[in-house]
């Protein structure tokens, strides 16, 4: 009995001891609501949706000191679907949101291996939207987040520390293809600058579009300008896109959804551009932005969309929401209304949910 209790007591200061030396945190938020969508040839449709405001989701974050400054850090997160409990994926992936490896110092900045956002999709998401990229008012239903343009795989990222305000970051994507390194390449990098109330920050992205056997020739191109002001009252938001290749403007919904006798093809010669503003109001925030594209190819695919949300904060970790969006499509464009989370059916969408953060 007496060894048992000083094995217990031995485990226990050696747990002790290697808590102090790292920090590991379960995560996650849990994002459920009701979505009905209109205007989509198939006919009108309402559904309970997972991750509307916020992609539902469950991580593990951690961190090493290992002294002088540095630590070793890591994350591991999943997207789950709560409407049906399944994974949030459809190519197998377990850790489809981000999953990686690095090291941090507050002196030299963070280095960063595996998949991870890239620094256009952030300053988009952190800088430009004031629906952070969620609910129906999401810029991501026509500026472009498709695919590799949100998340890169095999991604080396390096993100500076502040320096008077000033960041960086630079995002280099192996395309891992046999007898051509530079085949599925992706590049990217973003330079901002905070301070008192104002954000303002340039991305850019860079696609190579080659692949083993067929040379395109053709890069995607990808610019982005954002601020955003917060006069305490009221924080008011721009932005600017220019989109120049192949794959610089993927479709987020790449069905024909108004049934159009020609599908609509995603642009390779477009500008983007977004006002918006968002402001306390009770214990919550009202979100509103307009959303203008413009397609300079010859079909003209352009398109407008204005949304309106509101957030109302029931506690520091969960809110209710409820939020609006309709598209106009012109000369055949064929975007639709979606949200975190999912693309959409139609050219109009409301929502309203419940959003809890752990």
């Amino acid at each position: 009995m007496k060894k048992s209790l000083i094995s217990i007591a031995i485990l226990g200061a050696l747990s002790n001891v290697a808590m102090a030396q790292s920090n590991v945190v379960m995560y996650g938020i849990v994002d459920a609501g009701l979505t009905s969508e209109r205007g989509g040839a198939a006919g009108n449709v309402t559904k309970v949706q997972s991750g509307v405001a916020s992609a539902s989701r469950i991580g593990f974050k951690g961190t090493e000191d290992l002294g002088s400054g540095l630590s070793a850090i890591f994350k591991l997160e999943a997207g789950v679907r709560i409407d049906d409990g399944s994974l949030d994926n459809t190519n197998n992936r377990l850790f489809n949101r981000e999953a990686y490896v690095g090291l941090s110092s507050k002196q030299a900045g963070t280095l960063t291996i595996g998949r991870q956002y890239t620094p256009y999709y952030e300053t988009l998401r952190d800088v430009a939207d004031p629906f952070a990229m969620g609910y129906a008012g999401t810029a991501k239903n026509l500026f472009p987040v498709a695919g590799a343009m949100t998340r890169n795989d095999n991604a080396v990222v390096y993100k500076t520390p502040s320096l008077y305000g000033f960041s960086g970051a630079a995002s280099y994507s192996l395309g891992e293809t046999a007898g051509d390194s530079s085949a599925q390449r992706q590049l990217g990098a973003s330079i901002g600058y905070s301070n008192a109330g104002l954000n303002v920050a340039v991305a850019y992205n860079n696609r190579n579009n080659d692949t083993g056997t067929i040379k395109t020739n053709n890069i995607g191109h990808n610019a982005l300008i954002a601020a955003n002001y917060d006069f305490q009252v009221v924080k008011v938001f721009a932005a600017y896109g220019k989109d120049k290749g192949l794959n610089s403007a993927p479709l987020n919904n790449t069905a024909n959804s108004f049934g159009y006798v020609v599908a609509p093809v995603a642009s390779q010669d477009s500008t983007d551009a977004l006002i918006g503003v968002s402001a306390p109001v009770g214990n919550g925030t009202v979100m509103a932005s307009y959303i203008r594209k413009n397609d300079k190819e010859f079909a003209n695919h352009d398109a407008d969309q204005w949304g309106v949300g509101y957030s109302y904060n029931l506690s520091k970790r969960t809110s209710a929401y409820l939020a609006y969006a309709k598209i106009k499509n012109k000369n055949g464009a064929g975007y639709t209304v979606g949200n975190n989370t999912e693309v959409g059916t139609g050219d109009k969408a409301f929502n309203v949910g419940v959003k809890h953060s752990f």
